[in-house]
């Protein structure tokens, strides 16, 4: 038998057909696995991304005072003049819908109502109380000075303390545009939604005063409800027309005192937003974001990722 030392034409031939083929398939097989790797770690990094920005935002609901919620059109720049009417989201046609980027709301002071141990403040105003009257309201087994020194801690920037807080009275009748403050002017007298309060040396006196001025004025001639809630901050959640692409939360700033949300302080929930909507029925908000990644497949543009949350 003889020996071979080189491969025949027919042999060689073969091999570059298969290193062709290898060669035109091969390359576009690791290409594709390449896109579907990129395609599939943008996919869970948007979706952990809209998660964690609909959990936040929905976590910051829940403690909200529910007749407070509007939606706001940034380029309203009096706030006073050209609000829908009405100005709650659920009268918002679909037309306008999309101008109202903005959610603000009045939040409840939850951090000082759970407390350590025990609630700070009771939610119970005792209108039996001798010491109950038109010009202050005792609440039993509330800690002003505890509240206050939690707020304190809260907007360490700003000097937000208890004396720029106000009860809303549960089962009052609400006007939203001007009852919270939402039309851009101070709360001065006590016949609106919110009611501005202050305190004094007992940590149970809630005493009423004027939101401009800070001021004492009175209780007299209108409805005191047994049961209140407490509120230090407003808060505002959207994307604003100057960064486009960031959904920004919006804190630390007081409505019945005449403040906007442009006054507070701010942080950036989530970059690279395609989509902020809202919507409610009834008391029941829904909101969506949606996340974009400018990663190109095949043509096709952006991605985005939609989530929702329903918050009752």
């Amino acid at each position: 038998m003889k020996n071979r030392f080189a491969f025949t034409m027919i042999e060689l031939i073969f091999v570059i057909v298969v290193m062709g083929i290898l060669a035109k398939f091969g390359a576009e097989f690791l290409a594709q696995a390449y896109n579907g790797f990129i395609f599939s770690k943008i996919n869970n990094e948007l979706q952990s991304k809209s998660e964690s920005a609909v959990e936040q935002i929905a976590a910051r609901l829940q403690y909200r005072i529910k007749a407070s919620v509007i939606g706001r059109n940034p380029n309203d720049n009096n706030f006073s003049a050209n609000f829908e009417t009405p100005v709650t989201i659920s009268g918002l046609s679909d037309a306008n819908r999309s101008k109202y980027t903005i959610l603000e709301w009045v939040g409840i002071a939850n951090e000082s109502f759970r407390g350590k141990t025990a609630p700070l403040w009771s939610a119970i105003i005792d209108l039996r109380h001798p010491n109950s009257n038109a010009t202050q309201l005792v609440s039993p087994e509330t800690n002003t000075t505890a509240i206050n020194n939690l707020i304190t801690i809260l907007s360490p920037n700003t000097g937000t303390d208890i004396n720029d807080s106000a009860i809303y009275f549960v089962g009052s009748d609400s006007n939203v545009k001007n009852g919270f403050g939402w039309d851009g002017q101070a709360i001065t007298e006590q016949n609106l939604t919110m009611h501005p309060i202050k305190t004094d040396a007992n940590i149970t006196h809630l005493i009423p005063r004027d939101g401009a001025t800070n001021n004492t004025n009175t209780f007299s001639g209108e409805d005191v409800y047994e049961y209140y809630q407490l509120a230090w901050t407003a808060y505002a959640i959207g994307i604003d027309t100057a960064e486009p692409t960031k959904l920004k939360l919006w804190y630390d700033y007081q409505p019945w005192e005449g403040e906007k949300y442009t006054d507070g302080n701010s942080t950036t929930i989530m970059e690279n937003v395609s989509t902020f909507q809202y919507n409610t029925v009834g008391s029941i908000l829904k909101i969506q974001v949606c996340s974009k990644s400018s990663y190109d497949t095949n043509g096709e543009g952006n991605y985005s990722i939609c989530k929702e949350k329903t918050v009752y």
